[in-house]
């Protein structure tokens, strides 16, 4: 059973204000936050599982250690992306700061 909006008139005003609001575009920070990740882990996880298949013959071994190799790389680029946006984001903070005691 559908229930209605009682402030349906309401509703549609803000959608269409949200609509129209303007500001900076989240793609790059989407791409960052949720692609990129999944492509370092996927490329790491191929490049490990190349170089292992020549050294270990267990295919158990070989994937499990693919896996935490593959993990380790990917945690370790989300990490410095962490570390480079917090840098950024101070910098931008201070830059703030500074323009509006001037």
């Amino acid at each position: 059973m559908a229930q209605e909006c009682n402030q349906r008139h309401e509703c549609r005003e803000v959608y269409q204000q949200l609509g129209k609001a303007e500001g900076p575009s989240v793609v790059f920070k989407v791409v960052a936050a949720f692609l990129l990740p999944l492509m370092v882990f996927i490329a790491a996880l191929a490049a490990s599982e190349k170089i292992l298949a020549k050294t270990i013959n267990s295919k158990e071994v070989q994937t499990a250690l693919s896996f935490l190799l593959a993990l380790a790389v990917t945690l370790s680029v989300v990490g410095c992306a962490l570390l480079v946006a917090r840098r950024d984001r101070k910098i931008k903070n201070q830059n703030a700061k500074s323009k509006i005691t001037e």
